[in-house]
């Protein structure tokens, strides 16, 4: 990849940060934006900003014709069989919810076993600890090794017939693990288990196809594919979303309301209530054929490279521990250093405009498995070079001449 030229198609790529060139290295928390996905917001606010789907002026048809497209592009995006089974969210935190309230209330019930892993966002494990409050249900974790990987002989021990949903992340945020979820998702349908897969991480690194993987529900988020923030998607098999209830209520979700009852809409609108985030699910398109015009191959090729070359450097320097070496990781490195709080690191680097992640990550059992308070995490991008990883590591070296 050229990524000189990569890099001017992100403008804010080139601001400078407390006086010093940007070197963003958050991307896990949330990626920068192309140019064309900005102009993409614009055009759709300057040219044809209208409501969708009811309007029969040109505007409100365009702007429909647009909100519509982006849903085949998710749906070529993940590999679904239909557009149908493709809804838009604010993201994968909303996807997973509406999961557990619709599909979640309808099947399970006391004794029911929900399966998660210690790796988990707190998005993944709080829905389905309500959930499992409210239905007397039980959750259990799969327990994650030393080296970041999932303990998959216990996950086997885990599925029994009393399991009904395995919940899963595909690549987690703090480690960089891939998980083996193709696997996975045959083992728990073997006793009978739904499993719904979160792509927050994995959607923009890796291939994703829903069909190939089987996953009964997958979600993602777009402000991490080089997409806005508000908008996401959960693919769900469609007699699956056909079964379940309706999770909000309004306009576009329904068919026809009267004060004595009211019938729904078909799929996908049935789980689309209300006005949706037009603008920002048009230029979520513009980002899905930003990455497909680099194309995923090249860009795992660099992000690959940059992981290699990262790891080795980090783990050079002195009293720096990285957590989570799985033989199968994204380019993600997350790291502590001995007598260092992560969070010192992240304002000394901060000041060196080094903009990196600090803290539990939103995963906070899985800082407790590991027995420390956080990490500094630095996660790459297609746009990032092995240069701004030696900035890093000078910033560290100066960072523990100041703190040590």
């Amino acid at each position: 990849m050229r990524i000189a030229e990569l890099r001017k198609q992100f403008p804010i790529l080139a601001r400078m940060v407390k006086g010093k060139p940007l070197v963003y290295f958050d991307n896990a928390a949330t990626s920068q934006k192309p140019q064309s996905v900005i102009d993409a917001l614009s055009h759709y606010y300057s040219h044809y900003n209208a409501n969708i789907h009811r309007g029969i002026h040109t505007l409100a048809e365009e702007a429909t014709l647009a909100y519509e497209t982006t849903r085949f592009a998710v749906q070529e995006f993940i590999g679904a069989a239909s557009a149908e089974e493709i809804i838009f969210t604010r993201g994968t935190t909303e996807s997973i919810n509406l999961v557990a309230y619709t599909w979640g209330r309808q099947n399970i019930n006391e004794g029911d076993e929900i399966i998660i892993s210690g790796m988990e966002h707190h998005s993944n494990i709080v829905p389905w600890q309500i959930l499992c409050e409210e239905k007397k249900a039980v959750l259990k974790v799969i327990p994650v090794k030393d080296n970041g990987e999932l303990a998959m002989g216990v996950y086997e021990e885990l599925l029994s017939s009393k399991t009904k949903l395995v919940s899963i992340v595909q690549v987690s945020n703090s480690l960089g693990t891939v998980n083996p979820v193709k696997e996975m998702i045959a083992a728990a349908h073997l006793v009978g288990a739904k499993v719904l897969v979160d792509g927050a991480q994995s959607a923009v690194h890796l291939d994703i196809d829903v069909q190939d993987m089987d996953c009964d529900f997958f979600a993602f988020s777009g402000h991490k594919v080089y997409g806005p923030t508000g908008v996401g998607a959960l693919y769900g098999k469609k007699e699956l979303l056909e079964s379940m209830p309706v999770f909000q209520g309004g306009g576009e979700m329904i068919k026809e309301v009267t004060f004595e009852k009211t019938t729904y809409n078909d799929l996908p609108y049935k789980y689309e209530a209300g006005t949706p985030n037009i603008a920002d699910t048009i230029a979520l398109k513009t980002a899905l054929d930003f990455i497909k015009g680099v194309g995923k191959d090249q860009i795992r090729k660099h992000e690959a490279d940059l992981l290699a070359y990262a790891t080795a450097q980090l783990a050079a320097i002195p009293g720096l521990e990285i957590i989570g070496n799985a033989p199968h990781k994204v380019s993600l490195v997350s790291f502590v250093i001995e007598g260092v709080h992560p969070q010192d690191i992240g304002v000394l680097l901060d000041h060196m405009g080094i903009a990196v992640r600090t803290g539990h990550h939103c995963t906070q059992p899985l800082m407790k498995r590991f027995g420390i308070p956080g990490t500094v995490r630095a996660s790459f991008a297609l746009y990032n070079r092995k240069e701004e990883i030696d900035v890093l590591v000078a910033g560290i070296h100066k960072a523990l001449k100041m703190l040590l």
